[in-house]
């Protein structure tokens, strides 16, 4: 599928895990993906934006995975028509007595579907094992493991270490002989042979599963080029501190700072993110040790991304240029809170968070920040040949990071009540550069519903700014309705309208805002149960059939067909 922004799409974002289809066991998955795609192509969105499909650790985050490469097994439709080592016997014995109805209900229940999930997958896996070893699947998964050597090995034996140690990924609690890939490696030669066994099997199992995965997701490919929707991926900045990537490559990454955000005024969710910042836990790179391979690790990455998706958005690109980092992780958060930042450097010996490895308080530091960013990305254009890259550029971005990425070919990203001209009046989306993806609201970002009604409630009671907020909105927007009022149909419809009229190569709309629904996915900052679990209410099916909602996307699609981006 070629990609250009000479020609401009509509897009939708929505979590895997959000999706439903009529016979999912808990969560999204590729068959309910695939019934989702329908559903866009059906309403002129011709591109689906997802969050990283990339396997979690125990707080389920998709931006903390762990492996930059292994895809969840979760996000996997499991069944014997996609599974074909699956018998219908074995599947409905391991669904006998299970609720189905309980687990589909709600939001995800993680602590559910996966052991579900991962049974059904046993079960595959042993009829597989069982079967011939010469025959066209098991050439299939030999050439595939083959293909993935790089990554594969390591991996496994980190997920297989997993088990051996309670289900954590925390491998510092491990014991010390299993706390890297080459310690782990020596130790397994001493182990008796039954332990060997055991766990070579478990290796091979997780294997199993990624292919399996892959080969799923692969199709998925396909499915979209056949319905001409193109599919967005997701590549976070960095992986988890708790990652079989640091487990194998301790090298490339240095482990005493964690990367994360500096404080932004827009998020207000805890004391700690508004006076410290965002402190993800990520590890930084050592950039050095990188280009030494001539950033092999990285390139991998992008090689993974391509099998399965037609672009890319790379999420905190600014991570590239310069990354703002803690000297704790985030466990100790809660200790640095209220300190003052004397109190701060007391603990940690007189480091506070900064960016690293310059800021851009001088020329020379943006200069260098810049020509490194550049180098970095470069590296991951060069291994993309023709795939599409997108940078998630928000938050404090330094002067010089957009007409970098420009000059690459990197389209950023445009949230139009927070793009200004000098005179503060908000920059008509007519004036976007075309080579930008503009949306109202991102994962981590309030609905747009929630936006205005907030707005609308604040001005009621006489907050000038928020009556200021407004005003820009409707100025976007094009309309002059009464503004102080909760969102409505004509207001709504506005906004969409807006979005797709916009200069900018690919409009995206988040799934919540093409309902005008309150919905969030993600609160940053906060640890709760209700983060990357909530699901849309229905699957694309019953949404066709509630005359409510087929009215909207009909009105939708003719808003996109009109824009020129269908």
């Amino acid at each position: 599928m070629y990609l250009s922004p000479d020609q401009p799409l509509a897009g939708i974002l929505a979590p895997l895990f959000a999706l439903r289809s009529e016979d999912d066991l808990g969560i999204g998955d590729t068959a309910a993906l695939r019934e989702f795609v329908d559903w866009a192509a059906e309403n002129n969105f011709r591109l689906v934006q997802l969050l990283p499909i990339n396997e979690t650790g125990n707080d389920n985050s998709p931006y903390n995975a762990i492996s930059s490469v292994a895809i969840d097994p979760c996000s996997l439709a499991i069944s014997p028509e996609t599974i074909p080592d699956l018998s219908e016997e074995a599947y409905r014995e391991v669904l006998n007595g299970f609720p189905l109805s309980e687990l589909r209900d709600g939001p995800v229940k993680y602590r559910l579907v996966k052991p579900l999930k991962r049974r059904l997958l046993e079960v595959a896996f042993a009829k597989f094992m069982e079967g011939p070893k010469n025959t066209v699947r098991p050439r299939k998964f030999r050439a595939w493991l083959k293909e993935h050597s790089a990554w594969i090995e390591g991996y496994s034996l980190f997920r297989a270490l997993m088990d051996e140690n309670g289900g954590t990924e925390m491998w510092d609690t491990w014991p010390e002989s299993q706390q890297t890939l080459q310690n782990a490696q020596e130790w397994l030669t001493v182990q008796k042979e039954e332990v060997q066994k055991r766990l070579e099997l478990k290796m091979r199992f997780f294997q199993y599963v990624q292919w399996i995965a892959f080969e799923q997701w692969r199709e998925v490919k396909v499915y979209c080029d056949s319905k001409g929707v193109a599919l967005m991926g997701d590549v976070p900045i960095g992986v988890s501190y708790y990652s079989s990537d640091v487990f194998c490559n301790p090298e490339i990454f240095n482990l005493r700072w964690s990367g994360g955000a500096p404080p932004e005024t827009f998020f207000k969710t805890d004391p700690f993110t508004e006076k410290w910042g965002q402190n993800w836990g990520v590890p930084l790179y050592r950039w050095d040790v990188l280009r030494q391979t001539n950033f092999a690790w990285w390139r991998q990455r992008v090689r993974a991304v391509r099998e399965i998706f037609h672009l890319f958005r790379i999420d905190h690109i600014l991570g590239f240029y310069r990354m703002y980092s803690f000297p704790w992780r985030p466990k100790r958060n809660a200790e640095f809170t209220y300190l003052t930042q004397e109190q701060a450097q007391a603990i940690t010996g007189g480091d506070l968070p900064h960016f690293t490895p310059r800021d851009d308080t001088t020329q020379e530091h943006r200069d260098a920040n810049r020509r490194d960013g550049e180098e970095y990305l470069r590296a991951l254009l060069e291994e993309a040949g023709e795939y599409r890259l997108v940078g998630e550029d928000l938050g404090v971005v330094p002067d010089y990071v957009r007409p970098s990425l420009g000059s690459l070919g990197i389209a950023g990203f445009k949230i139009p009540q927070w793009e200004h001209q000098p005179d503060q009046r908000i920059v008509p989306g007519e004036d976007y550069t075309r080579l930008s993806v503009v949306t109202y609201a991102t994962h981590d970002h309030v609905p747009l519903a929630t936006i205005w009604d907030d707005l609308a409630a604040a001005a009621q009671k006489g907050d000038k700014q928020a009556k200021w907020d407004l005003d820009q909105f409707c100025d976007y927007g094009g309309f002059g309705i009464d503004r102080i009022k909760p969102i409505t149909h004509p207001i709504h419809e506005a906004l969409l309208s807006a979005l797709f009229q916009s200069n900018s190569w690919l409009a995206i709309v988040m799934i919540t805002d093409v309902f005008c629904e309150k919905t969030r996915f993600n609160v940053p900052g906060a640890v709760a149960d209700s983060n990357w679990s909530e699901r849309v209410n229905a699957t694309p099916a019953q949404w066709g059939k509630d005359k409510t909602r087929a009215a909207k996307m009909q009105r939708i699609a003719e808003l996109i067909e009109a824009s020129g981006r269908a």
